[in-house]
């Protein structure tokens, strides 16, 4: 890669921040092999169900997973390319 003073890697710098935290890594990872509720993640990850939420929204707010409902369920599931690359390279 050459250098480019031009490129300022915002985009790129968010997304690195956002998964930055162990637990939001976690998350991303898991939700890159499956779409899944709130609950599965918690269960899975063995963390209250607070902290999973709180991170939940934070990922979604900066565009990393979205939601979609279904009935009283969210599903998660990974929208963000760069996102799914970073976890694809650990």
């Amino acid at each position: 890669m050459a250098f480019d003073k031009n490129k300022q890697f915002q985009a790129e710098s968010e997304v690195l921040k956002v998964l930055g935290h162990p637990i939001r890594l976690k998350i991303v990872a898991g939700l890159c092999t499956r779409e899944c509720n709130v609950k599965h993640i918690w269960e899975c990850l063995g963390l209250p169900q607070a902290t999973v939420s709180q991170h939940l929204a934070l990922l979604k707010n900066k565009g990393i997973i979205e939601g979609k409902r279904e009935g009283v369920e969210v599903h998660y599931s990974v929208i963000n390319p760069l996102a799914k690359k970073i976890i694809d390279s650990l």
